[in-house]
């Protein structure tokens, strides 16, 4: 007998980066303390480094909320305002000119205002071309996230399941924890890939589905 499924049809689901849905743990307890203490820096530069999946982005959306921040592109016309703030994602692979980078960190380091960077290369690693950069950045404050941990993870699961609506048993989720790559990137994938399974088959996420899943390495 052969098992029914259905093309999977994928409602639009809202995914949360509010500084209340941030899961703190000791691998970026000191990014949350210091986004936190926002606007009472000891430095108004903060450069936070860490892997790929390590939650960069959501800490970096966090802080743009909360303080009213705006992201810099490449090409914008950077006019600083006192009290200004700017976030720069990925500064490691960003498409902005060093010169726009420098415009945006000296302004700050001059008393008009913050910005925080992210990147998955430490501020010393960075290869950058103009030497002023290079110093501005050095010498900004530097926090590097560890690793996701258990308590780390295991919150983001129940996030991600959350934004999509899904009710999954703790039993399950500490099997899926065990299981996993340990990124966030891995999470939100092979979230979406159990949504996506269980939309198919008309089932709720079950072990063997996960195991499966897990298995095809498609997550």
């Amino acid at each position: 007998m052969s098992t029914t499924r259905q093309l999977p049809f994928e409602l639009p689901h809202n995914a949360s980066f509010d500084r209340a849905d941030l899961i703190e743990s000791d691998a970026n307890q000191l990014a949350i303390e210091a986004i936190d203490s926002w606007p009472d820096w000891p430095h108004p530069v903060l450069l936070i480094a860490g892997p790929a999946g390590s939650g960069k982005t959501h800490i970096a959306e966090a802080f743009a909320a909360m303080s009213g921040g705006s992201h810099a592109r490449a090409g914008d016309v950077f006019e600083p305002q006192p009290g200004f703030v700017r976030v720069i994602d990925d500064v490691d692979r960003t498409d902005m000119a060093e010169e726009e980078i420098f415009a945006i960190a000296n302004a700050a380091r001059a008393g008009l205002g913050h910005v925080l960077l992210t990147s998955r290369t430490p501020a010393p690693l960075l290869r950058l071309r103009l030497p002023d950069l290079a110093s501005r950045l050095r010498a900004a404050t530097q926090i590097e996230l560890g690793a996701p941990d258990d308590i780390l993870l295991h919150g983001v699961l129940v996030k991600l399941f959350a934004d999509r609506q899904m009710d999954v048993d703790p039993k399950l989720l500490a099997y899926i924890l065990s299981r996993m790559e340990r990124s966030i990137a891995s999470a939100e994938a092979l979230v979406a890939r159990l949504d996506r399974e269980s939309l198919a088959s008309g089932r709720r996420i079950t072990r063997a589905m996960v195991a499966s899943v897990l298995e095809d390495g498609e997550a």
